[in-house]
C-alpha cells in the first residue's frame, strides 16, 4: 500500500475502500457484540468511518443487510471433505454449521425468521443444500430418498435445533406455571424426566434443551436411519 505524506510531514496510511464484504463483516461483528437487535446502517456507518448515505450503495436495506449477512455466516461452514462416506461428510459439514451458529448466536434468529419471509433462500443458502444435495446424490441416494432425506433432516442441515419446547428466553420464571408439587402429581413421567435429564447451557443453540450431545444424538440417529433405507433400496 502506498504511502501518503501529509503537509506535517506525517505518513498515513489511505483509506481502504468501502466495499459490500467490509459491511456486512462489520455488521457481523457488531451484531456479535451487542446483537441484531441493535444493529443499525449509523452503527455500521460509524464503525467504518464513514456517512450512512455511503453503505446503501452496497446494501440497499436492512433486509437485503440481513441477508447478506447469512450469506457470509454460511460461507464460514467447511467445504465438504474430499475423501469419506456420504455420511460422514453430511456429518461432518452439519458440525460444521453448528459450530458457526455458537459463534454467532444471533444467527438462528436472523435465517429462522429470513427463511420464513423470504420467497427463496439467500444465493448462499442455496449453495450450500445443493451442495449437500450433491453429496447425498453422490453417495447413491436415489432422488425421491434425497427428498426425504432433506424433510426429515429440516433445519438441523444448518445447525440449527428442532425442539418440541422452547424455554423462556429471559429465563424468568413463567407465573402461569403450576408449583412443582402439584406438576409432580399430575404429571409423574414428565417431571421424572426433567428431573433426570442434565444440560449444558453453553452449548445451547437457540432456545430449549438443546446442547451438543443431544446435537448429535439426534443427527447421528438421522443418518444411521437414512444409511439403513439406502441399503434397503
Amino acid at each position: 500500500m502506498v504511502e501518503i505524506a501529509t503537509q506535517a510531514g506525517a505518513v498515513t496510511q489511505p483509506r481502504v475502500p468501502l466495499s459490500r464484504t467490509r459491511v456486512l463483516s462489520t455488521a457481523v461483528a457488531l451484531a456479535d457484540e451487542g446483537g441484531v437487535d441493535a444493529l443499525s446502517m449509523r452503527r455500521i456507518a460509524q464503525a467504518l468511518g464513514v456517512v450512512p448515505m455511503a453503505l446503501y450503495k452496497h446494501v440497499a436495506n436492512k433486509n437485503e443487510l440481513l441477508d447478506g449477512m447469512i450469506d457470509a455466516l454460511v460461507g464460514e461452514i467447511d467445504p465438504p471433505a474430499e475423501d469419506g462416506g456420504w455420511k460422514a461428510v453430511v456429518r461432518q459439514r452439519v458440525l460444521s454449521a453448528r459450530r458457526m451458529l455458537l459463534r454467532h448466536p444471533w444467527a438462528p434468529e436472523v435465517i429462522e425468521s429470513r427463511m420464513k419471509t423470504r420467497a427463496a433462500p439467500t444465493p448462499a443458502l442455496l449453495e450450500y443444500l445443493d451442495s449437500m444435495v450433491g453429496i447425498f446424490r453422490a453417495g447413491g441416494f436415489p432422488i425421491d430418498l434425497v427428498h426425504h432425506a432433506l424433510h426429515v433432516m429440516g433445519s438441523r442441515l444448518l445447525g440449527l435445533s428442532q425442539e418440541l419446547f422452547e424455554e423462556n428466553a429471559d429465563g424468568e420464571p413463567d407465573a402461569d406455571a403450576l408449583p412443582p408439587e402439584v406438576m409432580a402429581a399430575r404429571f409423574p413421567h414428565l417431571t421424572a424426566l426433567a428431573m433426570a435429564v442434565a444440560h449444558d447451557p453453553d452449548s445451547v443453540v437457540g432456545s430449549g434443551c438443546d446442547d451438543q450431545f443431544e446435537f448429535e444424538f439426534a443427527l447421528d440417529l438421522t443418518l444411521d436411519g437414512l444409511e439403513r433405507l439406502l441399503n434397503a433400496a
